[in-house]
């Protein structure tokens, strides 16, 4: 599996926008060969910069695949216009996994 990584640095005062748009477009990407879950989360510290975690199945779903699919065109609408900058996008292979604490009974 391959999480993708992205900080969203939303244009101050747009996050409203940028939050109701990204509720349309989740439907997007969630229908797309290849996606397994996603998360976005704000900053405490900086409220205008978002974080994105998107797990693939494999590299080649996200690009090519989604970003060379007519639906990723719907997408950069929707969101594309809310970045300054434009965000940079990692993929990461998983090394070291723990699950959530369980207490002993």
């Amino acid at each position: 599996m391959i999480l993708e990584h992205a900080i969203l640095p939303v244009v101050p005062g747009r996050e409203a926008a940028f939050e109701a748009a990204f509720a349309e477009a989740r439907s997007i990407i969630a229908g797309m060969p290849g996606f397994v879950d996603l998360t976005l989360s704000r900053s405490i510290e900086t409220p205008n910069a978002y974080l994105l975690l998107v797990h693939w199945e494999r590299l080649e779903d996200h690009d090519p695949g989604f970003r060379g699919a007519p639906e990723y065109g719907r997408w950069r609408e929707l969101l594309h216009g809310f970045y300054e900058p434009f965000p940079v996008v990692e993929h990461f292979r998983g090394v070291v996994e723990v699950g959530p604490r369980r207490d002993a009974a």
